[in-house]
């Protein structure tokens, strides 16, 4: 029998801020030493008290913009009590029923085939546990608090996503949205990102009737999600075509074995058996200044994609593709603004073509050789069109304009001041390049008799060498119409 998988997932990303969520401990991911970014408030010593990070609050709210979702008039704290050796109190602070930000979507069609929109719960505030750490010999443990009490942004679906692909394409694009808001790094390797799966197989013809469903925690990577989801429905197939019943229970992800493993039955709600914090006040959202963080909420990547297609005539895979990096759009969109229009109006399609094409093959494979981003990146957005406006005047072949981009790159200069410095100025004369083609001609009378012969691969031979003689200055187009007129 086919069935019909129904996916929840809860994504929890650490908030980007420069202290934890209920003390002043610094929240640095990047500390290696154990146990040095603690106090007795995250450490839950008896009698410390937690105070709320006011700019996690602020991010929260910026999620609700940036997930489409509304924020609570009031919002507050719970206690949701479970013992585990990472959880120093006894009891990790979250919130149940009245969280931060409710209901909300996340719009994943251009990552996958045809319309779809995921449907979103809710997205509350936590406090991160601490980090086990185990011996290479796995006779002991130990427990890194570092990372115990950072601010913890929970996003949980409602059960809307129905394939392996819809739930992958949902973390990359929750991914994006949190770097575009500055929200969290969420670099699911360092852990700032890490997904859970709750999974069940129910009838295709019975849609709103969920089966028995299983949580696969803590995947750490999109492969993992995706291998691991794969993984469960299969597993749960077999089980349910088998005639015997899927059990409800938590189970974890193994790498090394590729196959979801039972870890504890899977708990409930009132299993841990949540309660209002009594340190910690309810807030009301007129406590925020709501207008200043619509204003610092920039385009999001869906609506920059759409953008991007209907200003700039880009296919959906290259809106799609600058749309991933914020910096990378906004350096393209820079770049855009500094081509020579051919009229008042718009730009020529073929110039914006050009510059897509050399900012996400060629300058996008110098960044990746020379591990740099678009902050440290020395050639300007300016410079860049530059360039592009040199290469459709002909004016520089493509083979130098590779070569000025590696100069640019380690000059911060710009690519006309390069060229004329250092002689690379395409050579387009007739007349000039008449001389060259003579001395190839020449000196290879074997392709001369080839191309005669109808071989057409020896007149790109011949280009090569003619373009060889001036050092890549040559206009290949120009040498390729000298070269058939000689040969005549």
């Amino acid at each position: 029998m086919k069935y019909l998988p129904t996916i929840g997932l809860e994504v929890h990303a650490e908030l980007k801020t420069n202290t934890k969520m209920f003390c002043d401990c610094p929240n640095n991911p990047e500390e290696k030493k154990p146990n040095t970014n603690v106090c007795p408030i995250c450490l839950g010593h008896p009698g410390a008290l937690p105070t709320i990070n006011k700019k996690a609050i602020e991010a929260m709210i910026k999620i609700a913009f940036g997930v489409k979702g509304e924020v609570n008039k009031v919002f507050k704290f719970d206690r949701k009590n479970y013992f585990y050796p990472d959880l120093p109190k006894g009891y990790q602070i979250s919130q149940l029923d009245m969280p931060i930000v409710k209901d909300g979507s996340i719009d994943i069609s251009s990552r996958i085939k045809g319309e779809r929109v995921v449907e979103l719960d809710r997205v509350h505030l936590e406090e991160d546990a601490g980090k086990l750490i185990h011996s290479e010999d796995n006779k002991s443990t130990l427990v890194d608090f570092n990372r115990g009490g950072v601010p913890l942004a929970e996003l949980v679906t409602k059960p809307d996503i129905h394939s392996v692909d819809e739930a992958v394409a949902f973390a990359e694009e929750y991914q994006l949205i949190l770097r575009y808001l500055g929200a969290s790094d969420a670099d699911l390797e360092k852990g700032q990102m890490r997904v859970d799966a709750n999974i069940s197989l129910g009838d295709p013809n019975k849609p709103e009737e969920l089966g028995i469903r299983t949580e696969i925690k803590n995947l750490n990577s999109f492969k993992a999600i995706h291998d691991a989801i794969y993984y469960e429905i299969k597993r749960q197939t077999e089980i349910l075509d088998s005639g015997k019943k899927v059990t409800q229970e938590t189970r974890g992800w193994d790498e090394v074995k590729q196959q979801t493993v039972a870890q504890r039955s899977k708990e409930h709600a009132h299993d841990y058996r949540y309660f209002p914090d009594p340190d910690l006040p309810s807030l009301d959202v007129s406590a925020f200044d709501i207008e200043r963080l619509k204003l610092e909420i920039p385009e999001m990547p869906q609506d920059k994609r759409e953008r991007f297609k209907k200003q700039f005539n880009l296919s959906n895979e290259q809106a799609s593709a600058l749309a991933e990096n914020r910096f990378g759009a906004e350096y393209f969109e820079n770049a855009v603004s500094e081509l020579e229009a051919d009229n008042q109006e718009e730009i020529t399609k073929n110039k914006t073509q050009l510059l897509f094409n050399y900012l996400d093959s060629d300058l996008r494979g110098l960044m990746k050789d020379r591990k740099l981003d678009f902050n440290t990146l020395k050639i300007t957005a300016e410079n860049l069109s530059d360039l592009i406006e040199m290469i459709s005047k002909n004016e520089i072949s493509s083979r130098t304009a590779k070569d000025l981009l590696v100069k640019m790159q380690e000059t911060g200069g710009d690519p006309r001041t390069i060229v004329k410095e250092e002689g690379l100025a395409q050579v387009s004369g007739e007349e000039e390049l008449g001389k060259v083609v003579d001395e190839i001609l020449e000196a290879n009378p074997t392709a001369v008799e080839d191309f005669k012969n109808g071989k057409a691969a020896a007149l790109q031979f011949l280009v090569g060498k003619s373009m060889a003689k001036l050092k890549g200055a040559g206009n290949p187009v120009v040498l390729k119409k000298i070269l058939e007129e000689k040969m005549k």
